[in-house]
């Protein structure tokens, strides 16, 4: 029995000492395995069937919600009083998304035009698209901004030219008209004496150039050669660089085309990507860790920065002519219509901004912009763009239809895309990414416990077994010596070599 035993605690012991490698080399050899994982799952390869269907069709849904900043007195801004505007809506688009013309280079890069189609969604929308709203008509008012150096004849020309095909300093059409285009003689007309002074052919709408069309053609990295590249952009339209801006940093393209990241990322890295719709380069920063059904995140949000004038933050002098910190100004890319970008309700912009319009209220958690990315993989979990367009409008002499407006920047409309994982690609991302790296990180450390613990009690079954064998070995030594000492102890008085009559008295007593 005791063989027995001996063989049960080194089986123990073998167990023990094999399952502690076992988990030792998972804690060491693990994430490299997930990493490994990682990087071939995050390469754009079509022979990946997931992550190149994710990169290429986007499963994801996408929304657009537009917010109408109606005009409530426009009679009395042509007389030099303060806007006052009411926000309407959102109207909701689903926004499809696909790449066509994928071809890949031997530079580890790939080439794409993604188009871009939005579909009106009633249910999530508050009221539709007929909805009828008065805004500042970018037309006349933007045009007599542009103009404003003409001689004052050919403006009073232009502007008996506006009175003519009836086009007014304020627009009252519906969101549809707003959106995607009406009918104007004005338009017509330009197109047909002067083409290429509008960005659109057909009917004028502030995203009429924005459905069914594509953001450009983009180049890549693949992320073969260097998974740190992956998903950055080499070029845009041919080009390295813009010509927009005044200053070669300005004028960068940097980072990804705002869909997906590079891999690993940590709390000090930044979120770039380029922005065809805003004409620039943008760059997030880290803000907070966070989960989103069990996935770990992390917030990337704008910085106060990112609209700052070049005043306030010089590397912006780039960007600028500039007006208040707060504000983009992207008339360079916008045929010189003098339009502005920035955040909703002028959120992070100069308070002076609030004090031109009446009717607006920023707040961070309604206007504020956001990635929420996992950073193991730099997959956006969910995504929230917020920016506004505003009209940089005054009154021109010359202009009658400017009337005495006040010099303002005024709001116009601000939408935000956004789309957030679900569904069967949640569960998968979910398995995938973090299941399945959560059982192997449990693994290791069960693993070296499991084994610790088996050691420790094969080790003591082993000095168990020992101990019982030395007892063993010494009981016979012990008996024997007993049985001994026992036997002489009893041993009869009697018996002796010489017999009791043979005996000689000590004392013998002589006779005489």
């Amino acid at each position: 029995m005791a063989v027995n035993k001996s063989k049960i605690s080194a089986g123990f012991i073998v167990v023990g000492v094999l399952a502690v490698f076992f988990g030792t080399v998972l804690v060491f050899v693990g994430p490299i395995i997930i990493d490994d994982q990682v990087v071939k799952n995050t390469i754009i390869d079509p022979k990946n069937n997931l992550s190149y269907t994710m990169w290429k069709d986007l499963p994801v849904p996408f929304f657009m919600s537009v917010y109408f900043f109606h005009v409530l007195n426009p009679q009395e801004i042509l007389k030099g009083e303060k806007p006052m505007v009411e926000q309407r809506g959102p109207y909701v688009y689903r926004k499809q998304c696909q790449k066509e013309n994928i071809t890949f280079h031997p530079n580890s890069t790939v080439s794409y035009r993604e188009y871009r189609r939005y579909f009106f969604e009633p249910s999530m929308s508050v009221g539709n698209e007929s909805d009828v709203i008065t805004i500042p008509n970018m037309l006349v008012l933007g045009a007599a901004v542009i103009l404003k150096d003409l001689p004052f004849s050919v403006r009073m020309l232009i502007s008996s030219t506006f009175k003519v095909f009836k086009e007014g300093p304020f627009l009252t059409k519906t969101v549809g008209e707003l959106m995607w285009g009406y009918d104007s003689k004005l338009v017509n007309f330009l197109n047909k004496y002067l083409p290429d002074m509008l960005p659109s052919t057909g009917k004028f709408g502030i995203f009429a150039e924005f459905n069914n069309s594509n953001t450009g053609l983009f180049t890549i990295h693949t992320g073969r050669d260097d998974i740190k590249n992956v998903h950055k952009v080499d070029s845009w339209n041919g080009l390295t660089e813009l010509s927009y801006w005044r200053t070669p940093q300005s004028n960068m393209i940097n980072g990804t085309a705002g869909q997906l990241w590079p891999p690993f990322m940590t709390k000090e890295s930044t979120l770039s990507f380029y922005s065809p719709d805003a004409c620039r380069s943008l760059e997030l920063v880290y803000q907070r860790p966070g989960v989103m059904n069990g996935i770990p995140l992390y917030r990337f949000v704008a910085p106060k920065t990112m609209f700052a004038n070049g005043i306030d933050y010089p590397p912006n002098e780039g960007f600028c002519p500039c007006r208040q910190s707060g504000l983009l100004n992207v008339s360079s890319c916008r045929y010189n219509s003098p339009v502005f970008i920035s955040h909703p309700h002028f959120f992070n912009a100069d308070p002076v901004l609030l004090d031109y319009v009446l009717g607006l209220h920023p707040s961070e958690e309604e206007h504020g912009l956001f990635i929420d990315i996992h950073p193991l993989t730099g997959v956006p979990l969910n995504v929230s763009i917020r920016l506004q367009l505003n009209l940089y409008m005054k009154s021109i002499l010359g202009f009658t239809e400017t009337g005495k407006i006040s010099e303002v920047v005024m709001p116009m409309l601000w939408f935000e895309e956004n789309g957030y994982i679900d569904g069967p690609v949640l569960t998968t991302f979910h398995t995938n990414l973090v299941i399945l790296p959560g059982v192997m990180k449990y693994m290791q450390y069960i693993s070296i416990a499991l084994g610790l613990v088996n050691t420790v009690v094969g080790i003591l079954v082993y000095y168990k077994v020992k101990r019982s064998s030395n007892r063993a070995a010494a009981s016979p030594f012990f008996e024997n010596s007993w049985r001994k000492t026992c036997e002489g102890d009893t041993l009869p008085r009697g018996n002796t070599s010489t017999s009791t009559g043979e005996r000689t008295p000590l004392l013998q007593v002589k006779q005489h």
